[in-house]
Formats: C-alpha cells, sequence, structure tokens
C-alpha cells in the first residue's frame, strides 16, 4: 500500500454506506495499492477489503456534510496527501501511480467564491459569507469556492491543520444562522484564511462516475446515456429504496428527531470552540 496517498470518504448510514462499498470494490480494481479510509457507524461492514481503513464515527455537524473535515484529519494523520470523494462516486477505469499533487487543495471545479453566490438559489449565504468575512478580515476577492464531491489535500508546512480548525469554527457560524450545506463556501474562507493554496485542475485523473456531473457531461455531448445509464439505475436504486410505507414514515420521524438533537447540541460544541 502507498504510504503517500489515499482516497477518502464518509459513509454514514446504510445508503452511504452501500454506496462506499461499490466505491471501495472500484479502487480494488483499479488502484489495488492506494488505500481507502472511511468514517462510517459501521466499519465491520468493510471487513472484506484489505486495502480499506475504516473508522468508528458518529455525526458531529446538523447534517453531516461538514464532517468531511473530520476524514481529512484522519486521513492526512496517515498520509501525504489524500483525495476526497463523495460516497457515491464510481470509479470506472485505471488510476495512474504517479500523480503528482500541489501543496494545498486541488479542486476539479470551482471559482471565486462570490461569484458562486451571485445566482438566486445561493443568496442565502452570501450575507453569511459577508458578515464572517467581515468579522475574520478576510478579502472575498481572494476567497475561492470549489466543489465539495471530489478534491485532493497535499500537506503544506502545517497549514493544512489551521485549515481544519477554521472549518470547523466557521461551520458552527454558518449552522447557528440555519446554513447547514454548503460546506464549499466554508472550506474556501477557512483556506484562505489559513493561507493554504487552492488551485483547480479541471482535467480528470481518471474515469469516473458522478450522477449530477455525468448529466452535465450528456447535456454537453461529452457523454452518451446509454452508455452510463446502468451506472445512474445502481445509483438510484441506492437512493431510492423501496420501504413499506410505515417504514418511511418511521425513518422519517427518526431523522427529524435526529436534526433537532443535533441542532441542540451545535449551541454546546459552539461554547466549546474556542475561535468561536
Amino acid at each position: 500500500m502507498s504510504k503517500k496517498f489515499c482516497f477518502c470518504t464518509l459513509a454514514v448510514g446504510n445508503r452511504y454506506r452501500t454506496h462506499a462499498r461499490m466505491l471501495a470494490s472500484d479502487i480494488q480494481k483499479h488502484s489495488p495499492a492506494t488505500s481507502l479510509i472511511v468514517l462510517t457507524d459501521q466499519p465491520h461492514d468493510f471487513e472484506e477489503y484489505p486495502h480499506v481503513i475504516a473508522c468508528k464515527h458518529r455525526l458531529q455537524s446538523v447534517k453531516g456534510y461538514h464532517d468531511k473535515r473530520f476524514v481529512l484529519e484522519k486521513s492526512l494523520k496517515l498520509f501525504d496527501t489524500c483525495m476526497y470523494l463523495d460516497s457515491d462516486v464510481r470509479i470506472l477505469g485505471s488510476v495512474p501511480e504517479d500523480i503528482e499533487w500541489l501543496p494545498g487543495i486541488t479542486a476539479r471545479t470551482g471559482c471565486k467564491i462570490l461569484k458562486h453566490n451571485a445566482g438566486m438559489n445561493q443568496r442565502q449565504a452570501l450575507p453569511v459569507i459577508k458578515k464572517v468575512a467581515q468579522k475574520l478580515d478576510i478579502d472575498l476577492e481572494k476567497t475561492q469556492w470549489f466543489h465539495e464531491f471530489m478534491f485532493a489535500v497535499k500537506k503544506q508546512d502545517g497549514a493544512e491543520v489551521e485549515f481544519l480548525k477554521l472549518w470547523q469554527t466557521i461551520s458552527y457560524f454558518f449552522e447557528m444562522q440555519g446554513i447547514y450545506d454548503g460546506e464549499g463556501n466554508v472550506m474556501g474562507l477557512a483556506a484562505v484564511l489559513a493561507g493554504l493554496t487552492v488551485q483547480f485542475d479541471s482535467g480528470d485523473k481518471f474515469p469516473f462516475f458522478k450522477d449530477n456531473i455525468e448529466q452535465v457531461r450528456i447535456k454537453k455531448g461529452q457523454s452518451q446515456l446509454k452508455d452510463k445509464q446502468i451506472y445512474f439505475d445502481i445509483h438510484k436504486k441506492i437512493e431510492y429504496p423501496e420501504y413499506p410505507i410505515w417504514r418511511k414514515v418511521i425513518n422519517k420521524l427518526i431523522g427529524k428527531a435526529v436534526f433537532l438533537y443535533r441542532l441542540f447540541r451545535l449551541r454546546t460544541f459552539a461554547r466549546q470552540d474556542l475561535g468561536f
């Protein structure tokens, strides 16, 4: 196993574990010398994969989006570089063994944070972004947003450690304002404040499938639906399992209760955070 680079993901809950096991199989097939670190509520689900380092994890953020920072923290303790992948990403072909990563964050997709949040769908976050920038003296013109489904982090003289600390603090502020997702904004703010370099590389290092990315490719004529239909079907089956009505009602009630508990717990976490 390579000690320089690993893949990593978050897989809490049956749906995400099912996705992550498929990702683990893909890596075993296409990059067998590469470890996959998985933070999950059921580590024993990955016992059949010798290249998987499965670590017990309980979600800390309100809706789980900001728990990606714990995945990176664990991975960078063991490896010089890690690539975070959403658990529902599929790797479809060989992964080169000699990929060279620059220090800091290398994201596949991104832009200036102000540009990303200028659209109608993102305007809820913009006032919060400006408040954080004013409070922490962040120049938003120098701040990047990047898509969080796939990005690599390479150690950069300790800046990555400060980045993770700031991510936690800033995420608390966003969540206290009722914004529980959009971690790409929080990571961008934390990175510029920590001095962690953010660069973009739109060239795919290996062939992969991600449902929303593939839909864009198909619209642009860069991919054919008939070639990827099987992956869409598998993804849909995992995302929308057929449960009886009573099970759906119970799941919804449990989800609501868990959300309220995490929201209550957020206030305790925020008070304990010295930066916040």
